[in-house]
């Protein structure tokens, strides 16, 4: 039996009524979410369970994706402690904000202080550029290195994330997208889509964002994880707690390494992906990067049927 990881989503995966069961049905999930309310100063039920505008705003979707998937955590470990069978993961990862909840499932860093660095992390993002001078767009069916090809000639767009084969984003000042995306149809590209982003994340424009990051994780505590978790910056394992503030501040400007992570993991023998957290974008990305992977989601409190009947017990 191979190995499992367990991943989780990032921005742009969050919707109205994530977690809302787990808060009905689990103490410990419930917990989580009054805690972090609390702690923030936010009516995190009203973000994360019901129709508002707040949920996509960076500044507050970073600690709504983050609460939401760390709480549905909690009660799959709390299933595991009292003797429910299912496995632990041998690594875990995320996607860009993800990667907090991959720190805190592999026992690097405490629930709280990871929902409330990304709270600050989502500020810091927001302020970081003014309001519509930065974009973000995908790029489709095209290679990264091709991608990488037509960019070199075009100031002020930057790879953001490489999703997985035949999905590229790229990321910069809008001016410099909006051209990117014409050489880029022009060079071979199915499609360049706009995204529906407040700003150019994991660009180098974002790294004043970082630095102010990094001055509010000096007295937060990491520790040795459990298991490793993969990071973003280098799409390595991490188990050395030196090195992990230094990655946290640098993937907010750095590009996403989602498929050299996935591919990572897959050549130390997981075959097994758990995306926890709302919706299925992960799978669908490791779908395409690791074709006979067994591919599980826990959104849902019925999900979590899942872990036992899907080969994991």
């Amino acid at each position: 039996m191979g190995k499992i990881a367990y991943l989780f989503p990032g921005q742009g995966a969050q919707k109205p009524g994530m977690g809302k069961d787990f808060y009905e049905n689990s103490e410990i999930s419930r917990r989580i979410f009054d805690k972090a309310g609390g702690l923030l100063g936010l009516d995190m039920k009203t973000l994360c369970f019901e129709e508002n505008e707040d949920l996509n705003r960076t500044e507050f979707t970073q600690a709504a994706m983050v609460t939401a998937s760390l709480a549905m955590v909690a009660e799959i470990d709390r299933r595991r402690e009292a003797g429910t069978p299912i496995r632990r993961p041998d690594v875990t990862a995320g996607l860009s904000l993800g990667e907090y909840c991959a720190m805190a499932a592999a026992g690097a860093m405490e629930t709280m202080d990871a929902i409330t660095l990304v709270r600050k992390r989502g500020i810091f993002m927001e302020e970081a550029v003014p309001a519509g001078e930065g974009a973000m767009a995908a790029v489709l069916a095209m290679k990264a290195e091709d991608v990488s090809k037509v960019l070199a000639s075009i100031p002020g767009v930057w790879i953001a994330n490489y999703n997985c084969p035949g999905q590229i984003v790229i990321s910069g000042q809008r001016e410099a997208v909006a051209d990117a995306g014409m050489a880029l149809r022009a060079a071979g590209a199915r499609r360049v889509l706009p995204l529906n982003v407040s700003g150019p994340f994991h660009s180098p424009l974002l790294k004043e964002a970082g630095d102010k990051l990094a001055e509010q994780l000096v007295p937060v505590k990491l520790s040795a994880p459990r298991i490793p978790y993969v990071t973003n910056v280098t799409a390595g394992y991490v188990r050395d707690v030196e090195l992990m503030k230094g990655y946290l501040r640098d993937q907010v400007s750095s590009p996403v390494k989602w498929q050299q992570s996935v591919e990572a993991m897959a050549a130390d023998g997981v075959d097994t992906f758990v995306e926890i957290g709302p919706g299925k974008t992960l799978t669908s990305f490791v779908k395409k990067i690791v074709k006979e992977a067994v591919l599980i989601n826990v959104e849902t409190w019925e999900d979590l049927g899942k872990l036992e009947e899907g080969g994991l017990s």
